[in-house]
């Protein structure tokens, strides 16, 4: 598998981006030349306290995004990876929903410090310039800068899951396998087999025996990019280290069968993953 098959969906569509800089987040959808308004949900902000920050890091702030209810406190945390489209619309619209359940939930814009996603536009060139420059350990890093924002900021330390997206779907399956706080995960079509490199030294499938929490994942079986055998490989490593995983593969479902501004969106199916999603993390104790 090389380092592009995770995107293998995607390479028909191409990208069309604005507005992100180290200090600010991307103010439209990526992929806009095929974006599908009809079918992108828009969640209000009525009752949140939702918007930009940033996150202080071992090496500088990095822009964020979040959303909470807006009355109340230690809220349960749920920590969005974004895809390998930054922090857009739709990846904010997710932390708004999530918010709208009764968490804060912060999507942190993790690439902001080696490229700026949204004056690119091809595919390749955001995997080789930004994505395979991305060192795993700042990535694990960045993700407890942000727990710990998150805990100052409203949220709680002890309530703390991770949910993320395609390439933040295997960013998903490292932090579960990093943090020990974590009381539950949730990847979205996250790679599990790639090649190793020296800043990304470990596939999730080399990992899964070390999840530190239940981990929920949630694949395409019309998913051209990942195989469903190397998912269920690491699953079964994993429960074969006594941890607790559940694989679910929606059969006519492709790749990126959540991102409502794309044509991969399947409403049904996504609609489905989301409240298991939430039943995930209620039955593991994050709500």
């Amino acid at each position: 598998m090389n380092d592009m098959s995770e995107t293998a969906g995607l390479r028909d569509y191409p990208l069309a981006r604005r507005g992100l800089m180290m200090t600010g987040l991307i103010s439209g959808f990526t992929l806009a030349t095929t974006r599908v308004d009809a079918q992108m949900i828009h969640t209000d902000t009525d009752g949140l306290d939702a918007g930009e920050t940033k996150i202080p890091t071992t090496s500088g702030d990095l822009p964020a995004y979040y959303a909470r209810p807006a009355k109340g406190s230690a809220f349960p945390t749920v920590l969005v990876i974004e895809e390998i489209f930054g922090v857009h619309e739709h990846i904010k619209d997710l932390c708004r929903r999530l918010a709208k359940h009764g968490y804060l939930a912060v999507a942190t814009e993790y690439y902001a410090r080696i490229g700026d996603l949204s004056k690119m536009t091809d595919i390749p060139t955001i995997f080789k310039d930004v994505i395979a420059k991305a060192p795993d350990g700042q990535m694990m890093s960045d993700l407890d800068a942000t727990a710990a924002w998150a805990a100052k900021n409203k949220g709680s330390a002890r309530k703390l899951a991770v949910t993320g997206f395609c390439r933040g779907g295997r960013q998903t399956w490292l932090y579960a396998a990093h943090n020990p706080h974590l009381k539950a995960a949730a990847a979205w079509y996250g790679p599990v087999n790639m090649p190793d490199t020296d800043i990304q030294p470990h596939s999730p499938l080399e990992l899964a025996a070390q999840l530190k929490c239940p981990l929920l994942g949630q694949y395409g079986g019309q998913d051209t990019s990942i195989k469903v055998d190397d998912v269920q490989a690491a699953a079964a490593k994993a429960k074969a280290a006594g941890k607790t995983v559940e694989i679910v593969v929606y059969p006519d479902a492709p790749h990126g069968f959540n991102a409502d501004y794309r044509p991969s969106y399947r409403a049904t199916d996504a609609a489905t993953a989301w409240q298991r999603m939430l039943t995930w993390f209620k039955t593991h104790g994050v709500a």
